[in-house]
C-alpha cells in the first residue's frame, strides 16, 4: 500500500528543465506541474474532516438534549439509528479520511514534491553559465536550492492544506453556532474578526524578517562552506581565528533576524492567549444568559463550549503555520533570485550537433571583454589548420585562457565568430562542441569520487582496459596502485577527496591527463597542462603528450615556452591582439616580444615582472 502511494508521482522528471518564472505565485506553479492532481485530492479529504469534526460537535449538543430529556428505557429505540450513523463516522469515516489524507500528503507527496523541484532546478543549474558560478558561492547556490524545494513545498501544502481546513471549519462553527443560538454566535465573530486583525498586523512584519533570515542562512552557510573548501589555504597563512570572525559576523547578522521575529511571536501569542480566554468567557456568560431566557439549550451551550476549547488550541497552530509558512514563503523567494536566473550562455533553438571531420578552427574578428570598457580580446583573426599544432605565448592577460574560454564557448563573444569545420559555435550544442575539444588545465580539480569514475568522466562506457591504459600512458598507474582512502578502498577504487585534495598536484594533473587520453577528442587545448609536473614527471609524460597530439588540431598555451618550443606554430599575444606569429627559430631570431620573453627566462618561465594582470 505505501509503495503504491509513493510511486503515483515521477520524482525525475525526463522534460527538459526551462528558466523558471521569477514571480512568486508562478514559481512555485511552475515546480507544481504533475503535482497538482494529487493536492487537490489532500484539498477535497482535509474539507471533507472538517465539516464531519464540526459536524460531531452539533451531534455532540444534541445528544446532551436527549439525554437531559430522554427516557433511559425508551432512548436507544427512538435514536439508535442516528448513534449507529454517527458511530460510522466517529469509527469508520473519520478514520478512513484521515488515512486517506496523510497517505497522499505524507507518502506521495511529502518525499516526493521537493525532489521534483530539486531535480528540475539541478538540470537547470548545471546548465548556467561559467560567470554565473564564479560569481557564487558553491555551498551558496547548493542552499538556496535545497531551501527552496522545502519553501515550496510547504508554501504550497500549508495555503492548499491549513487555509482550506481552517476556513471550513471556522465557517462551520460560526454557521452550527447561529443554528444553535444566535446571541452565542457574537463573540465567535468578534473573536475572528480579532484574531484576523492579529494575524494581518503581525504576519507581515514576520515575513519580512523570514525574508532577511533565509538571505542571512544562505550568506552563513556560504561562508562556512567557503572556509571548508579552501581549508587548505585558511591552514598555510594561520588565519584560522580570521574564518572564526568571518563566519561569526555572519552568525550575529543571522541571529539579527532571529531576536525580532521571536518577539513579535511573544507578543501574537500573548494577544491570542488573552483574546481566548475573553471568548471562553463570553460564550459561556452569553450561553447561561441566553438559556435562563430559555432561549438556549444545556446541549447548545456544550456544543459551543467544546468549539471554544477547541479553536484555543487550533488558534495557536493556525498561527504557527501561518508563521512557518511565510517563513517558507520567504526561502522560496530568496532560491527564487537564484535559481530563476536566465542563462547567458544557451544553445539556440534549432541547434544542430556539431561534426568535426578534419578539425579546422577559425577566429573571425572575435572581440570579448569580460563586461568591462577596454577589451581583452579586440578584433582578433587566427587560423589553425586541421592537425596543426600552434603554441599561444604572451604575458599574463594577453587574452591566451580568454581565447580558450570563448572556444569551448564558456562566454558567448561580443563580436566576431568562431567556426570549426566552417560551422559557427553559437549554432551548435554546447554539450556537442566540448565533446569534441579535449581540455587539461593548470588548476585541475577532481570529482570527490573514485580515481576511477574520474578517469572515465573522459569516457563514461569505457572498459576497465581502457581506463587502466589511458592512466599508463599518463604515467598515472603505478601511483594509482598504491592510493588507500580513509574508507580502506585501494588503487582505482580509492577516492581522491573533494576537488583531488588527497592527491599531490602532479597526481591530479596526471589523472587529468589520463581522462583526456580517454576522451580522445579530436581537438586538444592544452593550458599549462604540465605545469604542476616536476622535471622528471614532465619528461616522462611529454612523449605521451606528444602521442595524445598525433592527428589532432592542438592549442597549447603555456609560460614555460620551452614546453611548447617544437609546435609547428607559435602566436605571440599582447593586450588581446596577435603581435608575431611564426616557428620558435623564427620568433628567437626576431627582435620581438617573443625574443625578449625567451631571452628572460630563467629556468623556462617567463619573468614575473613581465606579468601585469592575473588572466
Amino acid at each position: 500500500m505505501f509503495s503504491w502511494f509513493e510511486n503515483r508521482i515521477d520524482p525525475f522528471p525526463a522534460e527538459k528543465p526551462e528558466q523558471p518564472p521569477t514571480t512568486l505565485v508562478a514559481f512555485c506553479w511552475h515546480y507544481t506541474k504533475g503535482i497538482w492532481p494529487w493536492l487537490a485530492i489532500t484539498s477535497f479529504l482535509i474539507a471533507a474532516i472538517s465539516v464531519l469534526q464540526v459536524a460531531l460537535f452539533g451531534f455532540l449538543g444534541n445528544v446532551v438534549d436527549w439525554l437531559t430529556g430522554a427516557d433511559p428505557a425508551s432512548f436507544l429505540a427512538a435514536e439508535g439509528w442516528t448513534l449507529f450513523w454517527m458511530g460510522f463516522v466517529i469509527l469508520v469515516a473519520l478514520p478512513l479520511l484521515s488515512l486517506g489524507h496523510t497517505l497522499v500528503m505524507h507518502q506521495t507527496i511529502f518525499g516526493n514534491y521537493p525532489m521534483v523541484i530539486r531535480w528540475k532546478a539541478h538540470r537547470y543549474l548545471l546548465g548556467q553559465s561559467f560567470a554565473f558560478y564564479q560569481d557564487e558561492f558553491a555551498g551558496r547556490v547548493a542552499t538556496k536550492m535545497m531551501q527552496a524545494a522545502l519553501g515550496v513545498r510547504e508554501a504550497v501544502t500549508k495555503i492548499l492544506d491549513v487555509f482550506i481546513y481552517v476556513g471550513i471549519y471556522f465557517a462551520g462553527t460560526l454557521v452550527l453556532v447561529g443554528t444553535l443560538d444566535i446571541w452565542m454566535m457574537i463573540p465567535f465573530v468578534v473573536w475572528i474578526a480579532f484574531y484576523i486583525g492579529l494575524l494581518r498586523y503581525f504576519l507581515p512584519k514576520m515575513r519580512e524578517i523570514s525574508e532577511r533570515q533565509s538571505n542571512a542562512r544562505s550568506t552563513m552557510t556560504g561562508r562556512i562552506v567557503d572556509s571548508y573548501t579552501n581549508i587548505m589555504t585558511v591552514k598555510l597563512f594561520a588565519h584560522a581565528g580570521r574564518e572564526e570572525s568571518y563566519a561569526r559576523d555572519a552568525m550575529t547578522g543571522f541571529l539579527k533576524t532571529v531576536h525580532p521575529q521571536m518577539r513579535y511571536v511573544t507578543m501574537l501569542n500573548t494577544g491570542l492567549d488573552v483574546s481566548n480566554s475573553l471568548l471562553l468567557f463570553a460564550v459561556g456568560a452569553v450561553g447561561i444568559w441566553s438559556w435562563t431566557n430559555g432561549d438556549a439549550t444545556v446541549g447548545a451551550i456544550a456544543a459551543a463550549v467544546g468549539l471554544v476549547l477547541r479553536l484555543e488550541g487550533m488558534a495557536h497552530w493556525v498561527m504557527w503555520e501561518l508563521a512557518g509558512l511565510f517563513e517558507h514563503i520567504g526561502m522560496a523567494q530568496d532560491g527564487m533570485g537564484t535559481i530563476a536566473q536566465p542563462r547567458m550562455v544557451r544553445d539556440v533553438p534549432d541547434a544542430k550537433t556539431l561534426a568535426v571531420k578534419e578539425g579546422r578552427i577559425d577566429f573571425e574578428g572575435i572581440r570579448f571583454h569580460y563586461g568591462k570598457e577596454d577589451g581583452v580580446i579586440e578584433n582578433l583573426s587566427l587560423s589553425v589548420e586541421p592537425g596543426e599544432k600552434v603554441g599561444l605565448v604572451g604575458r599574463s592577460g594577453a587574452g591566451k585562457s580568454t581565447l580558450m574560454n570563448v572556444l569551448l564557448r564558456l562566454y558567448d563573444l561580443e563580436g566576431g565568430a568562431i567556426r570549426i569545420d566552417g560551422q559557427d559555435i553559437r549554432k551548435v550544442t554546447q554539450d556537442s562542441l566540448r565533446s569534441q575539444i579535449g581540455v587539461v588545465t593548470q588548476d585541475t580539480s577532481l570529482l570527490h569520487r573514485s580515481v576511477r569514475d574520474n578517469i572515465a568522466y573522459g569516457k563514461p562506457d569505457a572498459t576497465e582496459e581502457q581506463i587502466v591504459q589511458a592512466a599508463k600512458r599518463a604515467n598515472a598507474h603505478e601511483y594509482i596502485l598504491g592510493l588507500v582512502d580513509p574508507q580502506g578502498r585501494t588503487g582505482y577504487d580509492a577516492h581522491v577527496g573533494e576537488r583531488g585534495v588527497k592527491l599531490s598536484g602532479g597526481q591530479r594533473q596526471r589523472v587529468a591527463i589520463a581522462r583526456v587520453f580517454l576522451k580522445n577528442a579530436p581537438i586538444l587545448v592544452l593550458d599549462e597542462a604540465t605545469s604542476a609536473l616536476d622535471s622528471e614527471i614532465e619528461a616522462a609524460i611529454q612523449e605521451s603528450l606528444y602521442a595524445l597530439m598525433e592527428g589532432k588540431t592542438v592549442i597549447a598555451i603555456a609560460h614555460r615556452l620551452s614546453t611548447i618550443a617544437s609546435l609547428d606554430r607559435l602566436v605571440v599575444l599582447d593586450k588581446g591582439r596577435i603581435v608575431e606569429e611564426g616557428s620558435h627559430e623564427e620568433l628567437a631570431k626576431a627582435d620581438g616580444l617573443y625574443a625578449q620573453l625567451w631571452a628572460r627566462q630563467s629556468g623556462g618561465f617567463i619573468d614575473v615582472s613581465e606579468a601585469v594582470a592575473a588572466e
